[in-house]
C-alpha cells in the first residue's frame, strides 16, 4: 500500500539522511544553529494572508519591500523581486515582459520546460541556440557567444535572448561576451541562473579573503556581474530558503520595471505564501550577517572533498572548463557500474543525490551541507570502490548520455499539430510531436511540439524509462501525443 506524503516525509527525515540534492538548506540545522529556530517552532502560526501590516507582494510598501532591499544589496542590482512560484514563474514573467505577442525569442535548446511553456502563452516563435557537448563528459556544455550571434544575425527581429547558466550540471556560459553581442543589437538578455543563486555570494564573500572567485578555481562570475538584464535565481536550490522560493533580479534599464511587475502579478499566485517569503527573508538576513563565514565553510568543504576524491583510484570527477564546483559530478564506471547503480549504492548508505545521467551522478551541494556530509560521501565512495574492486578494462555502464546527441542537433520542424492522437512510442518515428516529451530531471524537453520524432529520440526515451526515470509526456501505456495523420 502506498504511504501518505506525511508518513514518507517523516520516516525519511528520521533516517538522518545526507542530502546532496535540492533544497540547499539541507534541513533545520542551519536555521536552528544561526538563531532562526523560533520561526520553525511557530511556523504554522506564521501562515497568514495580507492582514494589516503584512504588506502585499504585488504592491510592496512595507516588510516585503524591506526584504527586497536586502537582496538588492546582496546582489548589487537595481531591483529584486521575491518569487513564490519558483524560478518557473519568474522565467515565464520575464519572457512575457520582453517579447511581443507573436514575436521571436532566441533560446537555448536545453532550456527548462517552463521557458517552453511561456512560448504558448503569447504565441512566441522559438529560435534555438544549440549547446555544445562538454568534451569527453557525455553531458551538455555551454552556449557560445558565436552561436547566439548566429541566431541573432539570422533573426534580427527577435526581441530577446534567454539561456541557462550554470546548466543543471554546473557548466557556465560566457555571459559577459554574450551580453555584449546581445546589447550591440539592441536586444534584452535573460539568464536562467536557477542553479547558480550562490555565484554572486561567492564573488561577494569568497573574493574577500575566503578564497578565489575566478573561473579557474571553479566559481565563475554571476550573470548579474557579467551584464545580463534579467537574472532569475532559485534561492531554494543551493541557499537557505524553502522549496519554490526564488528571486528575479533586474540589473539594467532595458526592461521597464512596471511591465515586469505586471507580468509577475499575472503569473504568480494571488495568495502568495508568507512562509516562503519569510524563508527568503531569513536567507537574506543570514547571508548579510554570516555570509562570509558560511561561504568560507562551503569552499573549505568542497576543497576537502575534491582532495580526498583524488585518492580513490578509478573514481572520475567531471570537471570541464568554466565549471561551478558546487555541483559534484562523479563517474565510477571504471568499477563496472553506471550512474543508476551508483545512486542505489549511495542510497543504501542514506546518501541521496540530485541527478543521474548515464554513468554520472550529480551531487548538488548547498549552503546547509556540513563537513560530516562530505565525509560520509567520501567514506561511502571508498567503501564502494573497495567492495567492487577497480575494473581497469572499463565498466559495464550504459551511456544513455544520448542527451547531448539528442539536444545538440537540429530536428526537422513542421507546423504544430492541431489535430492530435496518441501512439505507442515505438510507432512514433516520423510523426510530428504534439506535446513536449521531457525527461525529469533535468526538465529539458528532448522534442517539442512541431518537431519530428526520430529514432534517436525514441531510443533515448526508452533508455530513460528502462532506467526507471520519469519522462513527462510519455503515458503509463508508453504512448506519446503526435499530430493526427490525415
Amino acid at each position: 500500500m502506498n504511504k501518505a506524503i506525511t508518513t514518507f516525509l517523516t520516516e525519511h527525515a528520521d533516517t538522518n539522511p545526507v542530502s546532496f540534492h535540492m533544497p540547499g538548506h539541507k534541513g533545520s540545522r542551519i536555521y536552528r544553529e544561526n538563531g532562526y529556530g523560533y520561526f520553525l517552532d511557530k511556523i504554522m502560526d506564521c501562515d497568514i494572508t495580507e492582514i494589516p501590516g503584512a504588506d502585499n507582494l504585488f504592491q510592496t510598501e512595507g516588510i516585503i519591500a524591506e526584504t527586497m532591499k536586502k537582496y538588492e544589496r546582496l546582489y548589487g542590482v537595481k531591483k529584486s523581486y521575491l518569487l513564490v512560484n519558483g524560478s518557473s514563474g519568474g522565467l515565464i514573467s520575464a519572457i512575457l515582459a520582453c517579447v511581443r505577442p507573436g514575436g521571436k525569442l532566441i533560446m537555448a535548446r536545453n532550456s527548462h520546460k517552463s521557458i517552453f511553456n511561456a512560448l504558448g502563452l503569447a504565441s512566441i516563435e522559438p529560435v534555438y541556440a544549440y549547446p555544445e557537448e562538454a568534451e569527453g563528459c557525455g553531458i551538455l556544455g555551454e552556449i557560445t557567444a558565436e552561436e547566439i550571434v548566429r541566431c541573432m544575425d539570422d533573426n534580427p527581429d527577435a526581441d530577446a535572448v534567454i539561456l541557462p547558466s550554470p546548466n543543471y550540471y554546473g557548466i557556465c556560459s560566457n555571459v559577459r561576451k554574450i551580453a555584449e553581442e546581445v546589447h550591440k543589437r539592441g536586444k534584452v538578455l535573460i539568464v536562467d541562473q536557477a542553479h547558480g543563486a550562490h555565484l554572486r555570494l561567492f564573488e561577494k564573500y569568497a573574493g574577500s579573503g575566503a578564497g578565489c572567485a575566478c573561473a579557474e578555481c571553479g566559481f565563475p562570475e554571476s550573470a548579474e556581474t557579467q551584464g545580463a538584464d534579467i537574472v532569475i535565481n532559485s534561492i531554494h536550490k543551493t541557499l537557505a530558503s524553502f522549496t519554490q522560493s526564488a528571486l528575479l533580479n533586474l540589473t539594467s534599464d532595458r526592461v521597464n520595471p512596471f511591465v515586469m511587475e505586471d507580468k509577475l502579478q499575472t503569473i504568480e499566485s494571488s495568495s502568495p505564501s508568507y512562509l516562503l517569503m519569510a524563508t527568503l527573508d531569513i536567507n537574506a538576513d543570514l547571508l548579510e550577517k554570516s555570509g562570509e563565514r558560511l561561504i568560507k565553510e562551503w569552499t573549505d568543504n568542497l576543497e576537502y572533498f575534491y582532495t580526498e576524491a583524488e585518492k580513490i583510484p578509478g573514481l572520475r570527477v567531471i570537471m570541464p572548463q568554466n565549471m561551478d564546483r558546487t555541483k559534484i559530478n562523479i563517474d565510477m564506471s571504471a568499477y563496472g557500474i553506471n550512474g543508476n547503480e551508483l545512486e542505489e549504492l549511495l542510497m543504501e548508505r542514506d546518501i541521496f543525490i540530485e541527478l543521474v545521467t548515464g554513468n554520472i551522478v550529480m551531487c548538488m551541494t548547498g549552503i546547509g551541507n556540513t563537513r560530516r556530509d562530505y565525509e560520509r560521501l567520501i567514506e561511502s565512495l571508498k567503501e564502494i570502490a573497495a567492495k567492487l574492486g577497480e575494473n581497469k578494462a572499463g565498466g559495464q555502464a550504459i551511456r544513455p548520455a544520448g542527451q547531448p546527441e539528442v539536444l545538440t542537433r537540429v530536428l526537422e520542424k513542421k507546423a504544430v499539430p492541431v489535430e492530435k492522437e496518441f501512439v505507442l512510442i515505438d510507432e512514433a518515428a516520423g510523426r510530428v510531436c504534439g506535446s513536449s516529451i521531457i525527461p525529469y530531471p533535468p526538465g529539458i524537453p528532448i522534442v517539442c511540439p512541431g518537431e519530428v520524432i526520430d529514432e534517436a529520440v525514441i531510443e533515448y526515451v526508452k533508455a530513460r524509462r528502462g532506467a526507471g526515470e520519469k519522462v513527462i509526456g510519455l503515458t503509463a501505456e508508453d504512448t506519446v501525443c503526435v499530430g493526427r495523420q490525415v
